[in-house]
């Protein structure tokens, strides 16, 4: 555990900025759209989703990701229970998290509204399972005793923040991954590449979002 609290700043849009890595938390055009394009479509969700179906991500951050995924599982009507599981070594404060995603619409942030005002490790729903594994990721998933179908990798900008996309880690993430699991990640950085293609994915690097032209998605060998 850690008791590391993010500290961001907030633009004019809306968007938090970590200060601790001068990065925003998700796109300055869209944060739905990025993660619908990057983790849903990039590990080809919803269409792989089965009860007990596993999503595994890097960076927490504000939600966004997960309550974009847990949306496209209720759109999608699938019977059982997602399961996600995030690594985080900067928690933001509850207050932080709502107002960041509190502006986007049609996002179940009720799961957030309805906790004691302090982001849990452990929340669960009637269709969902969420955990987050407050930590250096470095240190907390090698530990982790279990393995995901589909992993996103949403750590801040490789360059400002190489810690979480190491060769080491990288290779955890491998080792983490079921049989024919994926992997999404905003960034096409080369050594990010070579580190996933060590650890045992195959890799393809396709159009990123926005005004990214590239990202990197890859399958299990």
């Amino acid at each position: 555990m850690t008791d590391q609290r993010a500290d961001v700043d907030w633009r004019d849009s809306g968007v938090p900025v970590s200060r601790q890595f001068d990065d925003p938390y998700y796109s300055l055009d869209d944060g739905v759209a990025e993660t619908r394009h990057v983790f849903l479509d990039g590990n080809a969700l919803p269409q792989r989703f089965v009860d007990g179906f596993h999503v595994a991500e890097l960076g927490f951050g504000t939600g966004l990701n997960f309550l974009v995924t847990l949306a496209a599982w209720r759109a999608a009507g699938i019977a059982g229970r997602l399961r996600f599981t995030s690594f985080e070594a900067f928690p933001l404060p509850m207050a932080d998290l709502l107002k960041a995603v509190q502006v986007f619409d049609r996002l179940p942030v009720e799961v957030f509204e309805e906790t004691d005002g302090r982001l849990a490790s452990h929340i669960t729903g009637d269709d969902f399972e969420l955990q987050i594994i407050e930590g250096d990721a470095r240190q907390m998933l090698p530990k982790w005793d279990d393995v995901a179908d589909a992993w996103y990798l949403d750590g801040f900008s490789p360059a400002k923040n190489p810690e979480l996309w190491g060769d080491d880690l990288m290779a955890a993430v491998g080792q983490h991954t079921t049989k024919d699991g994926t992997f999404a990640t905003y960034t096409a950085a080369g050594f990010v590449r070579r580190a996933l293609e060590n650890a045992g994915f195959d890799i393809e690097r396709i159009p990123g979002f926005g005004r990214k032209r590239h990202m990197t998605r890859g399958a299990l060998r």
